[in-house]
């Protein structure tokens, strides 16, 4: 399998569609670049990558 780059969204949407409405769209077209390609990408990895991008935003935002 070859590396895949897909949105956070498509990870999202895959394993834990119920958590959209609480990411923000910036976090959400996120490009993630997987080594062995979403199909066979795993829950625990899923929620793994979804957290990192998270938090990754929010070292980036600016404090008010």
């Amino acid at each position: 399998m070859e590396m895949e780059t897909v949105k956070l969204s498509q990870i999202v949407m895959k394993w834990f569609p119920d958590m959209m409405p609480f990411l923000k769209q910036n976090e959400l077209n996120s490009l993630i670049v997987l080594r062995d390609g979403l199909g066979i990408l795993e829950q625990e990895d899923a929620m793994e990558i979804i957290q990192y991008s998270i938090c990754e935003h929010q070292s980036s935002a600016p404090l008010q």
